[in-house]
């Protein structure tokens, strides 16, 4: 399927809007964190599978993580945390995640969500200044 520029991006906020309608028209239930609990659990589900599953869930944290972020910088709030154009890709969301856990190893609880991890360690790694 070939979309013009942007067009990813339309199609994805499109489906968010549909879906947050349904939700508050009782049609869904609202999305839950994965818990700390939870990842590892997944991690550890199949060896062949557990961790690229775990992997797919911290890049999506993170790309939801950017766009929350984002979110409150158009609504005229301050950012959680800013980039300003340092490199961030995909493929760092384990890594943040393992360092951030590994950080502040007596601060995070079994039941904790695993976006709290990340986007406290956005904050960590991505100050404003």
């Amino acid at each position: 399927m070939s979309l013009p520029r942007g067009g990813w991006k339309k199609m994805g906020a499109s489906l968010a809007l549909a879906l947050s309608v349904l939700g508050a028209a009782g049609f869904m239930a609202p999305a839950q964190a994965m818990s700390l609990r939870e990842f590892a659990a997944l991690e550890q589900s199949d060896p062949k599978t557990g961790e690229a599953f775990a992997n797919y869930y911290l890049v999506g944290a993170l790309e939801s993580a950017l766009e929350i972020n984002a979110f409150h910088v158009r609504s005229g709030a301050k950012p959680l945390f800013c980039l300003n154009g340092r490199r961030l890709v995909p493929s760092m969301a384990r890594s943040l995640y393992a360092t951030e856990l590994q950080r502040n190893s007596g601060l995070y609880e079994a039941d904790m969500g695993v976006p709290l991890v990340l986007t406290n360690a956005l904050t960590t790694v991505y100050p404003c200044e």
